[in-house]
């Protein structure tokens, strides 16, 4: 079966007036359909830059980029991808259903029926009566929700999410990502995961990739599972595997070369 993303062989540098610095050097992976994926790594090992690449936002040294078999590159090949980042870049001037609904008005989509499904999805979400509300009168966790929904909206292939959850304070963090990682997993999106939280990556994820320092490689591929019962991620927190698998991720960083 073909994977929904294969990334073969990938290398990336930065290049500036001091000279070339190479940030991810012969990564090589797949992410089947409807999977998650956590990546974890030192800080500087590339995992943002490797988000960048799956987007489009950057090209690629070395190597390929394919979803569903179909080779993606250059800039602006990211069509069909969404994108969740560290903070939710709510537009104060407009309520939250406007919000959601942005992504769509730039594509000229957002006819009437597409607004009937963005209010049901903000209703879906728990955000219904707040569709009229401006984002400051939100907290934080409801904020990243509407952005969820602004993502979801585009109805894309794969989500990337760079650490949307390290603005929170880490209570609110618990439970936000308990809740988008469960309406990512009810809805059956392939998600891949940027963090520096190792709970967060064990109790989010399918799978857990380990980089090593800069430049990053691939150190390991840790497959997380806890039964055949899908759990949510307060609930992985608290089964016995849990720190088994936390020891094991740690492991890996530790010994990072």
């Amino acid at each position: 079966m073909t994977p929904k993303l294969d990334v073969r062989g990938v290398s990336c540098s930065y290049h500036t007036m001091e000279g070339e610095t190479q940030a991810l050097s012969n990564i090589s992976f797949t992410v089947d359909n409807g999977e998650f994926l956590a990546v974890v790594g030192p800080s500087g090992c590339g995992k943002s830059t490797l988000l960048s690449l799956l987007c489009g936002l950057i090209r690629q040294d070395e190597g390929d980029i394919l979803i569903d078999g179909e080779r993606r590159e250059g800039v602006g090949a990211g069509i069909g991808i969404g994108y969740m980042l560290q903070r939710d870049h709510l537009l104060e001037w407009r309520s939250i259903l406007s919000n959601a609904g942005l992504g769509l008005e730039i594509q000229n989509k957002l006819d009437e029926q597409a607004k009937e499904r963005l209010k049901k999805m903000l209703e879906d979400y728990g955000l219904k009566d707040f569709e009229n509300a401006r984002p400051s009168q939100l907290s934080g966790g409801m904020r990243q929700r509407a952005a969820l929904v602004r993502t979801l909206a585009l109805n894309p292939e794969i989500l990337l999410l760079d650490e949307p959850f390290s603005a929170l304070d880490y209570q609110t963090r618990l439970f936000v990502c308990d809740d988008i990682s469960s309406i990512i997993k009810k809805a059956g999106k392939t998600a891949i995961l940027v963090t520096h939280d190792l709970s967060e990556a064990i109790s989010t994820a399918d799978r857990v990739l380990v980089l090593t320092k800069r430049p990053g490689r691939i150190k390991a591929v840790l497959p997380i599972s806890f039964g055949e019962r899908w759990m949510r991620p307060l609930e992985r927190r608290n089964a016995p595997e849990f720190s088994s698998y936390f020891n094991q991720v740690w492991k890996e960083l530790q010994s990072n070369e």
